[in-house]
Parts: C-alpha cells; structure tokens; sequence
C-alpha cells in the first residue's frame, strides 16, 4: 500500500473515534460519569489533533485529504457505535474496542509504509502509543 492510501485509512478511522468518542461523551450515564465524560474528552482532542497531522502528512506527500462525512462513512474499519444513552462501563468497553481496532490500522499502516517512507511510520508510531494508552485507560475503567 502507498503512504498516502495507508494515511488515507488512518485518517477515516481518526475521524471516526473522535465522533464516536463524542457520541460516548454525551450520551454516558453512571457510576464514575464525570470522570469517563472528562476522560472521553481526551480521547477525543487525541483523535482529532492526530488526523489533523495525518492530513497535513497527507498534503505534504502531494495527495488530497479525505475526510468527508459520506467518505468517512463509507471507509472506516470501526464498528458503529450504538444509538442512545449507555451506562458508563459500557461506553468504557465500546470506546476501548474503538480505540485498539483505531491502533490496529495504524499499526498495519506503519508496518506497510515503513520501508518506502520512515518519516510517515515515526509519526504513524507516535500516534498509536498515544491510542494504545487511552485504550489502556478505558481497559481500567472496567476492572
């Protein structure tokens, strides 16, 4: 795969955890509420800085960025998040789904583009440690 169609991919799923976490955020009731909706915050702000720098790389390899709804919709490799109000432990376990399933299309990403472009795995890298310790995160809630 191109850098830029391996970038492209992250950036869809990047885009969709971060409007996944704010369906969390919203719509979580329960025990440890305040905490989770701050926490799912921060997902989301990681989300959306990290494809803001994937576009960014995106353009800086001379490609066009694609983050349209209808393409988001129609490319992401993360499950779709259920409608309506969840008990925070559920939405703990959703978003740790979402945010492993997010890693693992870095990862894949990473590993495909390495060799031809190394900058774009050390930034690819950077963000999936930072994906992998949210997720982490989430996992505790639930323990």
């Amino acid at each position: 795969m191109r850098p830029r169609q391996a970038l492209q991919q992250v950036l869809v799923d990047l885009i969709e955890l971060h409007l996944q976490g704010k369906a969390g955020h919203w719509n979580a009731v329960g025990r440890n509420f305040r905490d989770l909706h701050l926490q799912l915050d921060d997902i989301v702000d990681t989300a959306r800085e990290a494809a803001d720098t994937v576009a960014e790389r995106i353009r800086a390899l001379g490609a066009a960025a694609d983050g349209r709804s209808d393409m988001v919709a129609a490319t992401t490799t993360l499950p779709t998040f259920p409608d309506g109000e969840r008990d925070t432990a559920t939405v703990a376990a959703l978003l740790d789904t979402r945010l492993r399933a997010t890693a693992a299309t870095l990862r894949q990403a990473r590993d495909e583009v390495d060799v031809e472009d190394p900058p774009t795995a050390d930034l690819l890298h950077a963000i999936n440690d930072d994906l992998e310790k949210h997720a982490w995160m989430m996992r505790a809630e639930n323990r």
